[in-house]
């Protein structure tokens, strides 16, 4: 083909003596004094077809739909997408769900060939830190030999209009921006805490019901036992307790963003631990919770809830 291969309940009660610093009472927070954060925005009405025809993606115009060949590829960083290919000139190139890749085949005939231009196979250079070997080519029911990467055909969209577009990710649920190694462009997830040491971070995240509320690094809940208590601070939650109510391990202030951070301490617990308090209260995560956003522990025995951005327990059922 002539391309260039490149480039964290036994009430044991622990007490630490504080010279200096005081900690405040609790005052829940209730319903009526939370401002819940307003409804998620209607989702736009998917596209019925397969991106093009009825679903509004009409005929590009010839010059669009001209099979061209990629150049010099580039992995584009896209803070939405994630990291994503594109040819010489910056467009993005994309893949089709109804492609195959074992056999490479291609489905975008016709019309959808006019709104999803075809890259053609020729003149293309892997991008720096591609593997090279993941290029190739796929004849055409016409007889045109078609870029592929990874076995899945190549495509460029036309009302991608300049360098950098991504109109035609997500479009009819069928096509997405192609990463390098020929996969859907998405974003990494976070990599996950160590089992029951949470995440070393805490921020404040909104809930339909709960309003702001503090969640760890990975953006899972973050909660406050009721028999614990602040003056003096006093973990209550031991054992077996602890397996399931993992302790929020010390977190630097420079990592608590949204926290006020009055009386920001860490309590000495007696099985070794070291545990993260927000305004002297002792602080954990669930284990019930199995992603970012749960609010599975709320509540729980009524003496389990998720904490305010001060400290206060969130009474919300």
């Amino acid at each position: 083909m002539g391309m260039k291969r490149g480039t964290t309940l036994a009430a044991v009660a622990v007490v630490v003596a504080l010279t200096s610093t005081a900690c405040g009472g609790d005052d829940a927070k209730s319903a009526d004094s939370l401002k819940p954060a307003g409804a998620a925005a209607a989702a736009q009405d998917p596209a019925a077809d397969d991106g093009y025809g009825s679903s509004g993606y009409g005929d590009a115009g010839d010059s669009a739909s001209e099979a061209k060949p990629a150049g010099q590829l580039a992995i584009t960083p896209n803070d939405q997408i994630g990291s994503l290919l594109t040819d010489s000139a910056g467009r993005t190139l994309y893949r089709f769900d109804k492609d195959t890749a074992k056999p490479p085949k291609s489905n975008c005939d016709g019309d959808c060939a006019k709104t999803w231009p075809v890259v053609a196979a020729g003149d293309v250079t892997a991008a720096a830190g591609m593997d090279p070997s993941l290029l190739g080519e796929v004849v055409r029911t016409d007889g045109t030999k078609q870029l592929t990467v990874a076995g899945w055909p190549m495509y460029r969209f036309g009302k991608d209009t300049k360098a950098g577009d991504t109109n035609g990710q997500g479009v009819g649920g069928t096509w997405f921006a192609a990463a390098p190694d020929g996969k859907k462009a998405a974003k990494a997830a976070p990599a996950p805490a160590a089992a029951g040491q949470g995440a070393s971070a805490l921020a404040v995240a909104k809930d339909p019901k709960l309003g702001d509320h503090i969640v760890d690094g990975s953006g899972m809940t973050v909660y406050r036992f009721k028999p614990d208590t602040a003056w003096p601070m006093v973990s209550k939650c031991e054992g077996d307790c602890v397996a399931k109510w993992p302790v929020v391990p010390p977190v630097d202030q420079a990592d608590a963003k949204g926290i006020i951070e009055k009386n920001y301490l860490v309590l000495d617990r007696p099985d070794g631990k070291k545990q993260q308090t927000v305004n002297c209260w002792p602080v954990y995560t669930f284990t019930g919770d199995k992603k970012a956003g749960d609010v599975n522990g709320q509540g729980i025995g009524g003496t389990w809830y998720a904490v305010a951005p001060d400290g206060k327990l969130i009474t919300v059922p």
